[in-house]
């Protein structure tokens, strides 16, 4: 092996400790530190995304409880209509699909 080949390109804990380079463990120390770092960060954006998106489900399932409630009373109030809107929307769906 000549020079080139004999040194090991990822250094390891033992490869410091047996006499390696200071300045090697301390760019790993560096590495794992910045990976750390970007790690936290990232937790912190999806604890963030995690609250935006649960805030936005509950306002849309009291959008839905809502507006399902008006749809009740619409058809308790008008159940002939209701009827006729239900057929008439299946007759185009099914022209439409057909």
């Amino acid at each position: 092996m000549n020079a080139e080949t004999a040194s090991n390109p990822f250094p390891t804990s033992a490869d410091t400790t047996q006499g390696g380079s200071s300045s090697g463990a301390s760019g790993l120390n560096g590495d794992v530190n910045r990976v750390r770092k970007m790690a936290q960060t990232l937790h912190e954006a999806v604890d963030t995304l995690e609250q935006k998106l649960g805030t936005s489900s509950d306002k849309m399932m009291s959008l839905q409880q809502e507006y399902g409630d008006m749809a009740r009373e619409q058809v308790r109030a008008n159940p002939l209509a209701a009827l006729g809107i239900a057929f008439a929307a299946g007759f185009v769906l099914a022209k439409i699909f057909r």
